[in-house]
């Protein structure tokens, strides 16, 4: 059930018996809604266009008159909906309402019968299996560091700086694929290659336990690193295919915080087979946690091979009926229809194009789907502001990440002065190796905190995901002067340690803090979902190449940046990285800055083409515009 909007202007010009019916325009919505005009109609019309539908202006008393003749039913706003007739609007973060926190918690704004059984569906069958596989895919990364600091170290014979080394072969290969693994969900099922994939990485985290030399790891984390590529950015473009504005932030949110859980929990699995599992059949600990991680990714390999929907335009899953397959590419504004003719076109109630037969010159051909990757269509990509708005803003955003992403706190424990007892000549270290792995577990409790937060709110502000910039800029430079100013005030000592607890305590609070960046990973990647949404100005690989650009770019720049500014060598202080993440966090405030400003300029000179076009299609259709001069009523009742 799609439904038209729009405004009533009391102007007795038009009359029922109009032979003009609006018949072409909305072929396919099934309801017409209006509302007076006037302050408050307006301000019903802004919060109605906010959430997807077309906001059309018809003048005359008995417009409902001749639209009920056209749609199945037409209703008054106040008839339908009471509670929507109050408005409050606040000053800087938008309209915010006690009606929109009802429908956004409760409703969950689903109008149409069935919507939100499909959208419970989606979340079942789709966000599991993402989830999943991205708990995996960072379990496995975060891994690597539990690893090295309980005991691989030692027993590999590590020297300076070859766990970045290893990073960094990781992120070449993670790099490498971002670009040809996206592509390629247009070309293989969703549902063959994501599984598909998974059990390469599984295979190849299991290797890691038989390797002897850093050097073997180096080649084992390349390939892993392009079996794993398309998780991510592979799985926000299947997320922003499915479901609408409304929905994404939060389910970006969910997705993102499953890939910090895996960091979390791969701590405290990493204790407890270190505790339970060191020696058996003669292998280290750190051996067994790369078995039992490999072995448990396969079973979810399966799962998403026999139940994973693909995307709404090819889904053939047994669990959506034809009506809810339909019914998901309405809602989605035809991202994955493919669109080759003028009569191939669906109009919807969030997309209505005009097809008019009779007025050539007002139609609007709808944007054709873009099947193969060729050079005029990089040309349109690279030449794109989307592409360079938002792979920028990813680049510097991903370092603000930094201090989490290089698991610096785990690094600063281990570099850690040892302690000595009175009448001991040994010391011991300062932390134990549970410690080593469990205290750092708290940095990604907090990002996913921030992260589902930060998520949810910028929902329920209607997209505002720029606000997150601004977060993260701040928590950037705090966090970083905050460990500075302990650092230039430290004892000199064996590791560079701490003088006292309140010190390290200041330390701890500072990483702890700065997890909570982890936020812009979902939100950025809505925002870039949320603008490349319209069908008109964008096709579905349009948008999986810009988001698998914006991960690309921030990974390739990453590849480096780690072994410059944070070293393993350069702990416990990384005083370079510091001065580093300063700057990165001011940049990205402003970049935030320029780049809203941008986005929503362009949304606002398309929203006005697209008034412009629906105008014109109103007069050819018979509607009237309203009379100019007409004089501005005060409130409308």
């Amino acid at each position: 059930m799609d439904f038209g909007w729009g405004t009533e202007d009391n102007d007795p010009a038009s009359h029922p018996g109009s032979p003009h019916r609006p018949r072409k325009l909305f072929s396919r919505a099934d309801h017409f809604i209006i509302t007076r005009d006037g302050p408050t109609g307006r301000r019903r019309m802004e919060v109605f266009s906010k959430q997807g539908y077309t906001v059309l202006k018809f003048s005359g008393p008995a417009t409902a008159g001749f639209l009920s003749n056209s749609f199945q039913s037409v209703w008054t706003l106040d008839d339908i909906n009471k509670p929507t007739t109050t408005f409050h609007e606040t000053d800087g973060m938008g309209s915010v309402t006690l009606t929109r926190l009802h429908e956004y918690f409760v409703t969950a704004g689903y109008h149409r019968p069935g919507e939100r059984k499909l959208v419970q569906k989606l979340d079942f069958f789709i966000l599991s299996f993402c989830c999943l596989s991205y708990f995996l895919a960072y379990l496995d990364r975060s891994n690597l560091s539990n690893a090295y600091v309980s005991g691989m170290k030692e027993d590999l014979n590590f020297q300076g700086d070859q766990l970045n080394q290893i990073n960094t072969c990781f992120t070449i290969g993670y790099v490498i694929g971002q670009i040809p693994s996206n592509l390629s969900l247009h070309y293989i099922k969703p549902r063959y290659f994501f599984p598909s994939m998974m059990i390469i990485w599984a295979g190849l985290t299991m290797v890691t336990a038989a390797t002897h030399s850093p050097t073997s790891i180096m080649v084992i984390r390349f390939f892993l690193g392009i079996a794993e590529s398309t998780t991510f950015v592979g799985s926000h473009y299947i997320l922003g295919s499915w479901y609408t504005e409304r929905e994404l932030g939060k389910r970006s949110g969910i997705f993102t915080a499953s890939g910090l859980a895996g960091t979390m929990i791969g701590g405290f699995i990493q204790s407890g087979i270190h505790s339970g599992m060191d020696g058996l059949n003669g292998l280290q600990g750190w051996r067994w946690l790369f078995i039992i991680d490999g072995i448990i990714t396969l079973p979810v390999a399966i799962y998403g091979l026999l139940l994973f929907p693909d995307t709404p335009a090819t889904t053939t899953a047994f669990y959506l009926s034809l009506t809810e397959r339909e019914m998901a590419l309405s809602r989605v504004s035809l991202l994955e229809q493919p669109q080759t003719s003028e009569s191939d076109a669906i109009t919807t109630a969030s997309n209505l194009e005009p097809k008019l037969n009779s007025n050539p010159e007002a139609t609007v051909a709808p944007q054709k789907h873009q099947k193969t990757f060729t050079l005029s269509f990089a040309k349109r990509v690279l030449c794109s502001q989307e592409w360079w708005g938002f792979v920028i803003l990813w680049i510097i955003a991903g370092e603000t990440e930094s201090f989490s992403s290089n698991a610096l706190l785990a690094l600063y424990m281990k570099a850690s002065s040892p302690v000595s007892d009175a009448g001991e000549s040994d010391p011991k270290p300062r932390y134990t190796i549970s410690q080593l792995n469990n205290y750092p577990s708290g940095v990604a409790a907090v990002g996913i905190a921030s992260t589902l937060f930060w998520a949810t709110l910028t929902d329920l502000l209607g997209g505002k995901r720029y606000l997150v910039g601004y977060f993260i800029a701040i928590t950037g430079v705090i966090t970083s002067a905050m460990i500075l100013s302990v650092s230039q005030g430290m004892v000199s000592g064996p590791g560079g340690d701490l003088f006292g607890p309140k010190e390290r305590a200041v330390v701890f609070g500072a990483y702890y803090w700065a997890g909570a960046v982890y936020a812009c990973q979902a939100t950025f990647f809505a925002w870039a979902n949320d603008v490349m949404r319209d069908p008109k100005y964008y096709d579905p690989v349009f948008r999986s190449v810009v988001l698998a650009g914006m991960n690309m770019g921030s990974n390739a720049v990453n590849a480096w940046w780690s072994i410059v500014f944070y070293g393993a060598s350069m702990a416990p202080w990384f005083t370079r990285g510091m001065y580093a993440m300063i700057a990165t966090s001011i940049a990205l405030g402003i970049w935030t800055a320029g780049l809203s400003y941008v986005t929503t300029r362009t949304a606002r000179e398309r929203k006005k083409e697209r008034d412009n076009t629906l105008e014109a299609c109103c007069v050819a259709n018979g509607i009237s515009k309203a009379r100019e001069g007409k004089d501005k009523r005060a409130e409308d009742g």
